[in-house]
Protein backbone atom coordinates (compact mmCIF):
# COMPACT_ATOMS: atom_id res chain seq x y z
CA UNK A 1 0.00 0.00 0.00
CA UNK A 2 1.31 3.44 -0.87
CA UNK A 3 1.51 6.10 2.14
CA UNK A 4 -1.32 8.69 1.30
CA UNK A 5 1.60 10.76 2.75
CA UNK A 6 3.57 10.38 -0.23
CA UNK A 7 0.75 10.42 -2.53
CA UNK A 8 0.17 14.25 -1.39
CA UNK A 9 3.47 15.89 -0.31
CA UNK A 10 5.93 13.48 -1.81
CA UNK A 11 8.62 12.10 0.59
CA UNK A 12 8.44 15.18 3.51
CA UNK A 13 8.27 13.80 6.53
CA UNK A 14 5.61 13.83 8.79
CA UNK A 15 7.04 13.89 11.96
CA UNK A 16 5.58 17.22 12.60
CA UNK A 17 1.93 15.74 12.33
CA UNK A 18 1.67 16.38 16.06
CA UNK A 19 0.50 19.17 18.46
CA UNK A 20 3.34 20.75 20.36
CA UNK A 21 2.57 19.73 23.74
CA UNK A 22 3.91 16.62 22.69
CA UNK A 23 7.56 18.04 21.90
CA UNK A 24 7.37 20.22 24.90
CA UNK A 25 6.99 16.75 26.94
CA UNK A 26 9.53 15.32 25.16
CA UNK A 27 11.61 18.06 26.02
CA UNK A 28 10.96 17.67 29.46
CA UNK A 29 11.91 13.82 29.39
CA UNK A 30 14.66 14.45 27.63
CA UNK A 31 16.20 17.66 30.03
CA UNK A 32 14.70 15.52 33.20
CA UNK A 33 16.53 12.35 32.62
CA UNK A 34 13.36 10.75 32.26
CA UNK A 35 13.53 9.37 28.13
CA UNK A 36 15.05 6.51 28.89
CA UNK A 37 12.11 5.51 30.87
CA UNK A 38 9.88 2.92 29.33
CA UNK A 39 6.38 3.62 29.35
CA UNK A 40 3.23 1.62 28.17
CA UNK A 41 -0.23 3.86 26.22
CA UNK A 42 -3.03 2.63 24.67
CA UNK A 43 -5.42 4.50 22.42
CA UNK A 44 -8.90 3.56 23.16
CA UNK A 45 -12.45 5.14 23.09
CA UNK A 46 -15.05 5.95 25.61
CA UNK A 47 -18.29 6.24 23.56
CA UNK A 48 -20.19 3.64 21.29
CA UNK A 49 -20.05 6.14 18.25
CA UNK A 50 -23.71 7.05 16.48
CA UNK A 51 -25.29 5.90 19.49
CA UNK A 52 -25.18 2.59 18.41
CA UNK A 53 -23.39 -0.89 19.81
CA UNK A 54 -20.02 -0.99 17.92
CA UNK A 55 -17.45 -0.09 16.42
CA UNK A 56 -14.93 -0.95 13.48
CA UNK A 57 -11.18 -0.89 13.42
CA UNK A 58 -9.65 1.25 10.98
CA UNK A 59 -6.43 3.11 10.51
CA UNK A 60 -4.01 0.73 11.35
CA UNK A 61 -2.16 0.40 8.23
CA UNK A 62 -1.89 4.05 7.41
CA UNK A 63 -0.23 4.30 11.14
CA UNK A 64 2.19 1.90 10.40
CA UNK A 65 3.15 3.51 6.99
CA UNK A 66 3.96 6.85 9.09
CA UNK A 67 5.94 5.21 11.87
CA UNK A 68 8.33 3.15 9.55
CA UNK A 69 8.57 6.63 7.11
CA UNK A 70 8.85 8.68 10.75
CA UNK A 71 12.08 10.38 11.00
CA UNK A 72 12.76 14.43 11.75
CA UNK A 73 13.68 15.75 8.64
CA UNK A 74 16.59 18.62 8.26
CA UNK A 75 13.70 21.28 7.32
CA UNK A 76 11.59 20.04 10.84
CA UNK A 77 14.50 20.67 13.19
CA UNK A 78 15.47 24.50 11.60
CA UNK A 79 11.72 24.78 12.03
CA UNK A 80 11.76 23.63 15.34
CA UNK A 81 15.06 25.59 16.21
CA UNK A 82 13.36 29.09 14.89
CA UNK A 83 10.48 28.38 17.69
CA UNK A 84 10.53 30.82 20.54
CA UNK A 85 9.05 31.31 24.11
CA UNK A 86 7.25 33.93 25.38
CA UNK A 87 10.52 35.96 26.63
CA UNK A 88 12.16 35.51 22.76
CA UNK A 89 14.07 33.07 23.76
CA UNK A 90 14.90 29.54 21.52
CA UNK A 91 11.98 27.03 23.07
CA UNK A 92 14.85 24.03 22.35
CA UNK A 93 18.25 24.02 22.96
CA UNK A 94 20.56 22.69 20.13
CA UNK A 95 21.56 19.56 21.50
CA UNK A 96 17.79 18.31 21.80
CA UNK A 97 17.22 18.93 18.06
CA UNK A 98 20.55 16.83 17.89
CA UNK A 99 18.63 14.06 20.27
CA UNK A 100 15.64 14.13 17.99
CA UNK A 101 17.98 14.12 14.70
CA UNK A 102 19.06 10.16 16.03
CA UNK A 103 15.60 9.21 16.09
CA UNK A 104 15.74 5.38 15.48
CA UNK A 105 11.95 3.80 16.58
CA UNK A 106 12.53 1.37 19.41
CA UNK A 107 8.84 0.45 20.57
CA UNK A 108 6.76 -2.72 20.51
CA UNK A 109 3.56 -1.73 19.08
CA UNK A 110 0.00 -3.89 19.17
CA UNK A 111 -3.11 -3.88 18.02
CA UNK A 112 -6.29 -4.92 16.47
CA UNK A 113 -6.17 -5.77 12.82
CA UNK A 114 -7.98 -3.19 10.64
CA UNK A 115 -11.96 -4.81 10.54
CA UNK A 116 -12.27 -5.99 13.63
CA UNK A 117 -15.90 -5.03 15.77
CA UNK A 118 -14.29 -3.20 19.23
CA UNK A 119 -16.13 -1.29 21.88
CA UNK A 120 -15.39 1.26 24.89
CA UNK A 121 -12.43 0.91 26.49
CA UNK A 122 -11.23 -1.40 24.44
CA UNK A 123 -7.33 -0.99 23.41
CA UNK A 124 -7.15 -0.57 19.64
CA UNK A 125 -3.71 -0.11 19.69
CA UNK A 126 -0.61 -0.24 22.85
CA UNK A 127 2.87 0.99 22.62
CA UNK A 128 5.56 -0.13 24.68
CA UNK A 129 8.97 1.65 25.13
CA UNK A 130 11.00 4.85 25.76
CA UNK A 131 8.18 6.91 27.08
CA UNK A 132 9.69 9.91 24.38
CA UNK A 133 8.96 7.86 21.68
CA UNK A 134 5.67 6.58 22.93
CA UNK A 135 4.65 9.92 23.83
CA UNK A 136 5.31 10.68 20.15
CA UNK A 137 2.79 8.56 18.51
CA UNK A 138 -0.14 10.06 20.59
CA UNK A 139 -0.93 12.79 18.43
CA UNK A 140 -0.41 11.14 14.95
CA UNK A 141 -2.14 7.86 15.82
CA UNK A 142 -5.32 9.70 17.44
CA UNK A 143 -5.59 11.47 14.15
CA UNK A 144 -5.37 8.76 12.25
CA UNK A 145 -7.42 6.00 13.89
CA UNK A 146 -9.87 7.93 15.31
CA UNK A 147 -11.35 9.30 12.06
CA UNK A 148 -11.04 6.38 9.74
CA UNK A 149 -12.60 3.77 13.17
CA UNK A 150 -15.34 6.71 12.57
CA UNK A 151 -16.22 6.37 9.12
CA UNK A 152 -15.54 2.46 8.85
CA UNK A 153 -18.00 2.60 11.24
CA UNK A 154 -20.12 4.66 9.51
CA UNK A 155 -19.57 2.72 6.48
CA UNK A 156 -20.90 -0.70 8.40
CA UNK A 157 -23.79 0.91 9.68
CA UNK A 158 -25.23 1.84 6.06
CA UNK A 159 -24.18 -1.51 4.22
CA UNK A 160 -26.04 -2.78 6.96
CA UNK A 161 -28.94 -0.93 6.39
CA UNK A 162 -28.59 -1.74 2.70
CA UNK A 163 -28.49 -5.24 2.88
CA UNK A 164 -27.29 -7.36 -0.30
CA UNK A 165 -27.73 -4.30 -1.82
CA UNK A 166 -23.87 -2.64 -2.61
CA UNK A 167 -23.13 0.78 -1.82
CA UNK A 168 -20.72 2.71 -3.38
CA UNK A 169 -19.18 5.92 -1.61
CA UNK A 170 -20.04 9.04 -3.56
CA UNK A 171 -18.49 11.67 -0.99
CA UNK A 172 -15.11 13.09 -2.21
CA UNK A 173 -16.78 16.50 -3.05
CA UNK A 174 -17.82 16.65 0.79
CA UNK A 175 -14.73 15.38 2.11
CA UNK A 176 -12.93 17.55 5.16
CA UNK A 177 -10.05 18.19 2.61
CA UNK A 178 -7.41 15.97 0.34
CA UNK A 179 -6.59 13.77 3.16
CA UNK A 180 -10.20 13.16 4.47
CA UNK A 181 -11.33 12.09 1.57
CA UNK A 182 -9.06 9.61 0.52
CA UNK A 183 -9.06 8.27 4.28
CA UNK A 184 -12.43 8.10 3.93
CA UNK A 185 -12.98 6.03 0.89
CA UNK A 186 -10.41 3.99 2.49
CA UNK A 187 -12.03 3.37 5.64
CA UNK A 188 -15.44 3.24 4.28
CA UNK A 189 -14.65 0.04 1.52
CA UNK A 190 -13.22 -1.59 5.01
CA UNK A 191 -16.40 -0.76 6.70
CA UNK A 192 -17.98 -3.13 3.40
CA UNK A 193 -18.68 -0.26 0.68
CA UNK A 194 -18.60 -2.14 -2.56
CA UNK A 195 -16.66 0.83 -4.23
CA UNK A 196 -15.79 4.69 -4.92
CA UNK A 197 -16.10 7.49 -6.85
CA UNK A 198 -12.83 8.78 -5.83
CA UNK A 199 -10.45 7.99 -8.16
CA UNK A 200 -6.99 8.60 -6.25
CA UNK A 201 -8.10 6.31 -3.39
CA UNK A 202 -8.80 3.75 -5.97
CA UNK A 203 -5.37 4.01 -7.09
CA UNK A 204 -3.31 4.18 -3.70
CA UNK A 205 -5.68 1.37 -2.38
CA UNK A 206 -7.19 -0.79 -5.19
CA UNK A 207 -10.70 -0.07 -3.98
CA UNK A 208 -12.40 -0.30 -7.13
CA UNK A 209 -13.98 2.95 -9.38
CA UNK A 210 -17.15 3.44 -9.96
CA UNK A 211 -19.81 6.94 -11.63
CA UNK A 212 -22.21 7.76 -13.87
CA UNK A 213 -22.34 11.20 -15.21
CA UNK A 214 -23.61 14.52 -13.80
CA UNK A 215 -26.79 16.94 -14.34
CA UNK A 216 -24.50 19.17 -16.03
CA UNK A 217 -23.90 16.33 -19.03
CA UNK A 218 -27.48 16.29 -19.43
CA UNK A 219 -27.24 20.16 -19.56
CA UNK A 220 -25.00 20.34 -21.84
CA UNK A 221 -26.98 19.03 -24.82
CA UNK A 222 -30.29 20.47 -26.43
CA UNK A 223 -31.96 17.53 -25.54
CA UNK A 224 -32.21 15.31 -22.77
CA UNK A 225 -32.39 12.13 -24.97
CA UNK A 226 -29.09 13.38 -27.15
CA UNK A 227 -27.07 13.63 -24.51
CA UNK A 228 -28.03 10.01 -23.08
CA UNK A 229 -27.62 8.73 -26.39
CA UNK A 230 -24.20 10.18 -26.72
CA UNK A 231 -22.98 8.79 -23.59
CA UNK A 232 -24.14 5.71 -24.25
CA UNK A 233 -22.05 5.17 -27.72
CA UNK A 234 -19.00 6.28 -25.78
CA UNK A 235 -19.61 4.36 -22.43
CA UNK A 236 -21.74 1.19 -23.56
CA UNK A 237 -20.53 -1.20 -21.19
CA UNK A 238 -20.47 1.14 -18.30
CA UNK A 239 -23.11 2.99 -18.58
CA UNK A 240 -25.74 4.23 -15.76
CA UNK A 241 -27.98 7.71 -16.75
CA UNK A 242 -28.96 10.08 -14.10
CA UNK A 243 -32.54 10.32 -15.01
CA UNK A 244 -33.69 13.41 -12.72
CA UNK A 245 -32.27 16.25 -14.22
CA UNK A 246 -36.01 17.77 -15.83
CA UNK A 247 -38.49 15.02 -15.18
CA UNK A 248 -37.75 11.29 -13.42
CA UNK A 249 -40.20 9.35 -15.28
CA UNK A 250 -40.40 11.07 -18.45
CA UNK A 251 -36.39 10.56 -18.07
CA UNK A 252 -36.24 6.66 -17.54
CA UNK A 253 -38.63 6.42 -20.76
CA UNK A 254 -36.12 8.20 -23.07
CA UNK A 255 -33.20 6.38 -21.40
CA UNK A 256 -34.76 2.92 -22.56
CA UNK A 257 -35.85 3.73 -25.75
CA UNK A 258 -31.68 5.17 -26.35
CA UNK A 259 -31.06 1.49 -24.88
CA UNK A 260 -33.25 0.10 -27.60
CA UNK A 261 -31.44 1.88 -30.24
CA UNK A 262 -28.31 1.32 -29.56
CA UNK A 263 -28.88 -2.32 -28.80
CA UNK A 264 -27.42 -3.49 -31.89
CA UNK A 265 -24.64 -1.82 -31.26
CA UNK A 266 -23.44 -3.81 -28.09
CA UNK A 267 -24.90 -1.48 -25.52
CA UNK A 268 -26.30 -2.44 -22.46
CA UNK A 269 -28.19 -0.30 -19.89
CA UNK A 270 -26.57 -0.84 -16.61
CA UNK A 271 -29.33 1.11 -14.32
CA UNK A 272 -30.76 4.44 -14.02
CA UNK A 273 -29.71 6.55 -11.05
CA UNK A 274 -32.13 9.07 -8.77
CA UNK A 275 -30.81 11.93 -7.03
CA UNK A 276 -33.51 13.57 -5.76
CA UNK A 277 -37.47 13.50 -5.38
CA UNK A 278 -39.48 10.47 -3.43
CA UNK A 279 -37.26 7.92 -3.89
CA UNK A 280 -39.83 5.09 -2.79
CA UNK A 281 -42.30 6.18 -4.86
CA UNK A 282 -40.62 6.88 -8.10
CA UNK A 283 -38.42 4.00 -7.61
CA UNK A 284 -41.77 1.87 -7.89
CA UNK A 285 -42.76 3.80 -11.04
CA UNK A 286 -38.91 3.15 -12.59
CA UNK A 287 -39.00 -0.54 -11.94
CA UNK A 288 -42.53 -0.72 -13.66
CA UNK A 289 -40.85 1.03 -16.77
CA UNK A 290 -37.75 -0.77 -17.03
CA UNK A 291 -39.57 -3.63 -16.75
CA UNK A 292 -42.23 -3.15 -19.24
CA UNK A 293 -39.44 -1.73 -22.00
CA UNK A 294 -37.75 -4.73 -21.66
CA UNK A 295 -34.94 -4.25 -19.52
CA UNK A 296 -35.73 -6.32 -16.45
CA UNK A 297 -32.03 -6.50 -14.61
CA UNK A 298 -30.91 -2.89 -15.29
CA UNK A 299 -30.20 -1.35 -11.70
CA UNK A 300 -31.96 1.50 -9.78
CA UNK A 301 -29.14 3.61 -8.19
CA UNK A 302 -30.42 6.06 -5.68
CA UNK A 303 -28.52 9.13 -4.12
CA UNK A 304 -28.99 12.54 -2.41
CA UNK A 305 -28.49 12.88 1.34
CA UNK A 306 -28.55 9.03 2.24
CA UNK A 307 -27.95 7.38 5.64
CA UNK A 308 -28.25 4.32 7.49
CA UNK A 309 -31.96 5.51 8.58
CA UNK A 310 -32.80 6.85 5.34
CA UNK A 311 -31.68 3.64 3.27
CA UNK A 312 -33.75 1.58 6.21
CA UNK A 313 -36.82 3.61 5.75
CA UNK A 314 -36.65 3.55 2.14
CA UNK A 315 -36.36 -0.36 2.00
CA UNK A 316 -39.68 -0.34 4.85
CA UNK A 317 -41.41 1.40 2.04
CA UNK A 318 -40.79 -0.79 -0.64
CA UNK A 319 -38.95 1.35 -2.73
CA UNK A 320 -37.11 -0.81 -5.70
CA UNK A 321 -33.73 0.82 -5.33
CA UNK A 322 -30.47 -1.67 -5.94
CA UNK A 323 -27.74 -0.05 -5.69
CA UNK A 324 -27.23 2.80 -3.39
CA UNK A 325 -24.67 6.28 -3.49
CA UNK A 326 -23.70 7.75 -0.35
CA UNK A 327 -21.65 11.08 0.39
CA UNK A 328 -21.68 13.54 2.61
CA UNK A 329 -23.27 11.43 5.85
CA UNK A 330 -21.07 9.14 5.21
CA UNK A 331 -17.51 10.59 4.79
CA UNK A 332 -17.92 13.30 7.38
CA UNK A 333 -19.80 10.88 9.82
CA UNK A 334 -22.22 13.80 9.65
CA UNK A 335 -24.07 12.80 13.06
CA UNK A 336 -20.98 12.44 15.12
CA UNK A 337 -18.11 14.57 13.66
CA UNK A 338 -15.59 12.91 15.58
CA UNK A 339 -14.77 10.23 17.46
CA UNK A 340 -13.72 10.47 21.57
CA UNK A 341 -10.35 8.20 21.02
CA UNK A 342 -8.00 8.82 23.63
CA UNK A 343 -3.92 7.73 24.08
CA UNK A 344 -3.10 7.46 28.02
CA UNK A 345 -0.29 6.41 30.20
CA UNK A 346 -1.35 3.02 31.92
CA UNK A 347 2.46 2.00 33.22
CA UNK A 348 6.22 3.17 33.77
CA UNK A 349 9.16 1.62 35.02
CA UNK A 350 10.39 2.78 37.90
CA UNK A 351 14.43 3.40 38.32
CA UNK A 352 14.85 0.05 39.96
CA UNK A 353 13.41 -1.16 36.50
CA UNK A 354 10.16 -2.11 38.02
CA UNK A 355 7.04 -1.52 36.25
CA UNK A 356 4.49 1.05 38.00
CA UNK A 357 0.74 0.79 37.38
CA UNK A 358 -0.56 4.18 36.58
CA UNK A 359 -4.19 5.36 35.91
CA UNK A 360 -5.65 8.93 35.27
CA UNK A 361 -8.43 9.84 37.95
CA UNK A 362 -11.54 12.28 37.29
CA UNK A 363 -14.99 12.79 38.95
CA UNK A 364 -16.14 11.33 35.90
CA UNK A 365 -16.38 8.01 36.09
CA UNK A 366 -15.77 7.63 32.58
CA UNK A 367 -12.57 9.39 31.88
CA UNK A 368 -11.00 6.97 34.52
CA UNK A 369 -8.41 5.64 32.86
CA UNK A 370 -7.11 1.49 32.90
CA UNK A 371 -3.89 0.21 34.32
CA UNK A 372 -1.44 -1.71 33.63
CA UNK A 373 -0.29 -3.68 29.73
CA UNK A 374 -3.66 -5.04 28.20
CA UNK A 375 -4.86 -7.14 26.14
CA UNK A 376 -8.61 -8.25 24.98
CA UNK A 377 -9.85 -11.35 24.89
CA UNK A 378 -13.17 -12.52 22.70
CA UNK A 379 -15.39 -15.07 23.79
CA UNK A 380 -17.06 -16.81 20.66
CA UNK A 381 -20.11 -19.58 21.24
CA UNK A 382 -19.77 -20.45 17.55
CA UNK A 383 -22.42 -19.02 16.44
CA UNK A 384 -22.09 -14.99 18.02
CA UNK A 385 -19.58 -13.03 20.36
CA UNK A 386 -20.12 -14.08 24.13
CA UNK A 387 -18.21 -11.04 25.30
CA UNK A 388 -14.57 -9.16 26.38
CA UNK A 389 -12.71 -9.66 28.48
CA UNK A 390 -10.19 -6.63 29.23
CA UNK A 391 -7.07 -8.26 31.03
CA UNK A 392 -3.63 -7.02 32.28
CA UNK A 393 -0.98 -9.34 30.70
CA UNK A 394 1.12 -8.81 33.86
CA UNK A 395 -1.60 -10.00 36.56
CA UNK A 396 -2.62 -13.00 33.97
CA UNK A 397 -6.37 -13.71 33.39
CA UNK A 398 -8.43 -16.02 35.58
CA UNK A 399 -9.56 -19.29 34.76
CA UNK A 400 -12.39 -19.48 33.94
CA UNK A 401 -12.28 -15.80 33.29
CA UNK A 402 -14.63 -13.73 35.16
CA UNK A 403 -15.68 -10.68 33.36
CA UNK A 404 -17.22 -7.33 35.81
CA UNK A 405 -20.08 -5.69 33.43
CA UNK A 406 -19.22 -2.06 33.60
CA UNK A 407 -22.87 -0.96 33.36
CA UNK A 408 -23.54 -3.23 36.27
CA UNK A 409 -20.90 -4.38 38.60
CA UNK A 410 -22.65 -7.00 40.00
CA UNK A 411 -23.32 -8.69 36.98
CA UNK A 412 -20.29 -10.96 36.86
CA UNK A 413 -20.30 -13.77 34.00
CA UNK A 414 -17.98 -15.94 33.65
CA UNK A 415 -16.69 -17.54 30.45
CA UNK A 416 -14.18 -21.28 30.38
CA UNK A 417 -10.62 -20.77 28.71
CA UNK A 418 -10.36 -20.27 25.43
CA UNK A 419 -10.98 -17.15 23.41
CA UNK A 420 -8.96 -15.13 21.15
CA UNK A 421 -6.48 -12.48 22.14
CA UNK A 422 -7.51 -9.15 19.49
CA UNK A 423 -3.94 -7.10 19.91
CA UNK A 424 -1.08 -9.01 18.02
CA UNK A 425 2.18 -7.87 17.24
CA UNK A 426 2.85 -5.11 14.80
CA UNK A 427 6.27 -3.74 15.88
CA UNK A 428 8.76 -5.16 17.97
CA UNK A 429 11.88 -3.19 19.47
CA UNK A 430 10.96 -0.92 16.39
CA UNK A 431 11.16 -3.11 13.98
CA UNK A 432 7.72 -4.51 11.56
CA UNK A 433 6.89 -7.97 12.40
CA UNK A 434 3.06 -8.23 10.93
CA UNK A 435 2.40 -9.09 7.57
CA UNK A 436 -0.10 -6.13 6.92
CA UNK A 437 -3.41 -7.87 4.70
CA UNK A 438 -4.98 -6.56 1.56
CA UNK A 439 -7.52 -3.57 2.14
CA UNK A 440 -10.01 -6.36 1.09
CA UNK A 441 -9.32 -8.94 3.47
CA UNK A 442 -9.97 -5.95 6.50
CA UNK A 443 -13.02 -5.12 4.35
CA UNK A 444 -13.29 -8.80 4.47
CA UNK A 445 -12.83 -9.22 8.38
CA UNK A 446 -15.53 -6.38 9.09
CA UNK A 447 -17.93 -8.37 7.23
CA UNK A 448 -16.88 -11.34 9.52
CA UNK A 449 -17.09 -9.67 12.32
CA UNK A 450 -20.48 -8.12 11.80
CA UNK A 451 -22.02 -11.69 10.98
CA UNK A 452 -20.78 -12.81 14.81
CA UNK A 453 -22.15 -9.72 16.30
CA UNK A 454 -25.42 -10.10 18.49
CA UNK A 455 -28.25 -9.11 16.18
CA UNK A 456 -29.45 -6.89 19.35
CA UNK A 457 -26.03 -5.12 19.91
CA UNK A 458 -26.09 -4.08 15.66
CA UNK A 459 -29.60 -2.63 16.43
CA UNK A 460 -29.65 1.73 15.33
CA UNK A 461 -31.56 2.56 17.86
CA UNK A 462 -31.49 1.14 21.21
CA UNK A 463 -28.91 -1.22 20.67
CA UNK A 464 -28.05 -4.14 23.68
CA UNK A 465 -24.47 -3.14 25.18
CA UNK A 466 -21.96 -6.15 24.48
CA UNK A 467 -20.47 -7.36 27.13
CA UNK A 468 -16.76 -5.57 27.38
CA UNK A 469 -15.57 -5.29 30.69
CA UNK A 470 -12.64 -5.78 32.73
CA UNK A 471 -11.43 -9.04 34.05
CA UNK A 472 -11.66 -9.66 37.62
CA UNK A 473 -7.65 -9.59 39.26
CA UNK A 474 -7.57 -6.42 36.77
CA UNK A 475 -11.19 -4.68 38.01
CA UNK A 476 -9.86 -5.51 41.80
CA UNK A 477 -6.33 -3.80 41.35
CA UNK A 478 -7.79 -0.61 39.38
CA UNK A 479 -10.13 -0.49 42.82
CA UNK A 480 -6.91 -0.43 44.78
CA UNK A 481 -4.77 2.13 43.10
CA UNK A 482 -8.05 4.17 42.80
CA UNK A 483 -8.04 4.31 46.86
CA UNK A 484 -4.27 4.43 47.41
CA UNK A 485 -4.66 7.65 44.95
CA UNK A 486 -7.08 8.90 46.71
CA UNK A 487 -5.38 8.58 50.52
CA UNK A 488 -7.66 5.92 51.01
Amino acid sequence: MKRIAEALVRDQSLALLTDLYQLTMVYGYWKSGLASRHAVFHLNFRKWPFKGGYAIAAGLETAVKFIEKFHFSDTDLEYLESLQDSKGQKLFEPKFLEFLNRFQFECDLDAMPEGTAVFPYEPLIRVKGPIWQAQLLESPLLNIVNFQTLIATKAARICMAAGSDPVIEFGMRRAQGIDGAISASRAAYIGGCAGTSDVIAGKLFDIPVRGTHAHSWVMAFEDEAEAFKTFGEIMPKNCVFLVDTYNSLAGTRKACAVARSLKNRGFELAGVRLDSGDLARLSIEIRKILDEEGFPSAQIMASNELDEYLIRDLKQQGAKITLWGVGTNLVTGKDQPALDGVYKLSAIQGVDGKWQYKLKLSEQTVKVTNPGMLQVRRFFNGTHYEGDAIYDEWLGISSPCEVIDPSDTNHQPKFDQGGEDLLVPIFRNGKKVYHSPSLHDCRSLCLRELKRLPPSVERFTNPQPYLAGLEKKLYEKKLKLIAAARGE
